[in-house]
């Protein structure tokens, strides 16, 4: 079986749904340490991260990702079993195919091939979490507050998030829009529908506002970015009666932002806009992550070029999608480049990824670290 696919089968066979890595760090330790490396684990309250170095000079450059997944949902919606990580049609299914298990075992089976070879011109890393589809608050956030206490400074980052859309290599993420979460409690008074008189009904209270936040123009993006996003996720008041007004109407939004604007401006503007409308209301603000890009870097031109020699094309640059870890890298001044396979089944039934890209992308990935040891000789 390819080293790549076995890996790869091996960390997907652990369940290790967020915040639980369940071993899978062990296991890639294990493979990291017979290379050399100096591994050491960080463990934060449930969060386990482990930060893998080889090399004592030169430039830093680290792989980074995570081994936690999301839940898989319905067991009986699988075809097979999430945690029995199956070969069906020229794809391997289990959850953690695409995000981000297949990402891992290419990394590490691209730096044994490397290392089998050449001498080191560069520091490596392996710097891993198990806080990426939870909180992310004891993940790589907490583990580059460590780092900038050791004066840990990271000069290329390659992250292995799945950025690919319908071919792996075709898009790869130089930075990722800011995310600004709130949720908003307008308050009434609670009473019968019959006498409105004596109530104040929430709802009504706030959907001029709810309608204006929506209708509102936050910026027209740039070259790198789309325009500023708003999304309201959920609206919730009452428990069900259709005769009582409700005593309060809670909303949650959330902000994709682009570089045009900052968290400040944002929450400004929310409020001038809620003011005018009048509603009595309390709102609570949530960062995830601000923007970040990198823009015209050594690392873009070795991912791209790596890219283009394994597959004829290319790569996109974009910074579309979610969040990622790379958000707490970047403002330390590394460059971030995310690659991985593509994204079309995660947090999906039945995630999976093309068995071929595997190959593809442990080769991508191996070359980049050629072409960066060459650069640096």
């Amino acid at each position: 079986m390819p080293e790549t696919l076995a890996l790869a089968k091996e960390l997907m066979a652990i369940e290790s749904i967020t915040p639980v890595d369940g071993g899978c760090q062990q296991l890639i330790a294990e493979r990291l340490n017979t290379m050399g490396f100096s591994i050491e684990h960080l463990q934060f309250g449930e969060v386990s991260n482990m930060w893998a170095t080889l090399g004592d000079s030169g430039p830093l450059f680290a792989f980074t990702g995570h081994t936690d997944v999301v839940p898989p949902g319905p067991l009986k919606d699988w075809e097979s079993h999430p945690f029995n990580p199956v070969e069906r049609d020229g794809f391997l299914y289990g959850r953690g195919a695409a995000d981000m298990k297949s990402s891992l075992a290419a990394m590490v089976v691209a730096a044994e091939r490397f290392l089998s070879s050449h001498n080191l011109n560069f520091q490596l890393g392996f710097l891993i979490t198990s806080d990426e589809e939870g909180e992310a608050i004891n993940g790589i956030r907490k583990a580059m507050e460590i780092f900038k206490q050791r004066e840990i400074l990271i000069d290329y980052c390659l992250v292995g998030e799945p950025s690919s859309s319908k071919a792996i290599g075709d898009t790869i993420k130089i930075g990722r829009r800011g995310s600004l979460s709130g949720k908003l409690k307008v308050l009434g008074v609670e009473g019968h529908v019959a006498y409105p008189e004596l109530a104040s009904n929430p709802i009504h209270g706030a959907i001029n506002s709810l309608g204006n936040l929506v209708a509102e123009h936050w910026d027209d993006g740039n070259s790198s970015f789309p325009p500023t996003s708003f999304q309201i996720s959920n609206i919730h008041a009452g428990f069900g009666a259709n005769n009582v007004i409700p005593e309060s109407l809670e909303v949650d939004f959330n902000f994709r932002y682009s570089t045009e604007i900052d968290d400040a401006s944002i929450k400004e503007r929310v409020l001038k806009i809620l003011d005018q409308g009048k509603p009595d209301y309390e709102i609570q603000w949530h960062l995830s992550g601000e923007p970040f890009l990198t823009n015209q870097s050594e690392l873009i031109d070795l991912v791209s070029n790596s890219v283009k020699e394994e597959t004829g094309e290319t790569p996109i640059k974009s910074t579309a999608g979610g969040t990622s870890d790379g958000r707490f890298i970047a403002p330390t001044g590394a460059q971030v480049v995310e690659l991985g396979p593509s994204n079309k089944t995660i947090h999906k039934i039945n995630e999976c990824i093309e068995i071929a890209d595997l190959e593809k992308l442990t080769r991508i990935y191996e070359n980049i670290l050629t072409k960066l040891n060459a650069a640096l000789r």
